[in-house]
């Protein structure tokens, strides 16, 4: 007898559980459809880097730096800040230093009339340089030396601009 009872009330359940369900889900009118709304419209969009430098506008206001794009791995630097600085010399600025971090990094820059360079402590540098007619000059800066860059090495002494900074290990 309590075997029937159960059977029953649990059949019961079910039915008013399968009722509430129908009832909640059915709008009345078969021939409009309830709207589904898009999640991803009202979540927030994702942050891409883009590489640009941070505050470049503002650097080159004020020291006439062009700092265009990197990857983070090679920061501008306050000169005698900290020992083991990449260091680059310039007439139009005197010196222009940068913080190196991790094993590479990359930064495209312009910087006017560059003359030698003392490469960073701890990663060994490569330099672009490009003269007023667009002639390419490419220096390898190790670890930890001063070598000379630019108008310093050109056979005409002609200006050259700093246009490529790489650094690894």
């Amino acid at each position: 007898m309590n075997l029937a009872r159960r059977t029953i009330a649990t059949g019961a359940l079910a039915a008013a559980c399968a009722a509430a369900v129908v009832a909640t889900t059915y709008s009345g009118d078969a021939a409009e459809p309830t709207p589904a709304t898009a999640v991803a419209d009202s979540q927030p969009g994702y942050a891409v880097e883009d590489f640009n430098y941070p505050q470049a506008d503002k650097i080159e206001a004020e020291r006439g730096i062009v700092l265009k794009r990197g990857d983070g791995h090679i920061v501008l630097a306050e000169c005698g800040s900290e020992t083991g600085l990449l260091e680059i010399y310039t007439r139009a600025n005197s010196m222009v230093c940068f913080r190196t971090t991790g094993t590479s990094g990359y930064l495209s820059l312009e910087i006017e009339s560059v003359y030698g360079a003392k490469g960073a402590s701890d990663v060994d540098t490569d330099l672009k340089l490009k003269a007023p007619d667009d002639d390419v000059q490419e220096v390898s800066v190790p670890k930890d030396s001063f070598t000379p860059v630019g108008e310093s090495i050109d056979p005409e002494g002609r200006s050259h601009v700093l246009v490529e900074i790489v650094t690894n290990a």
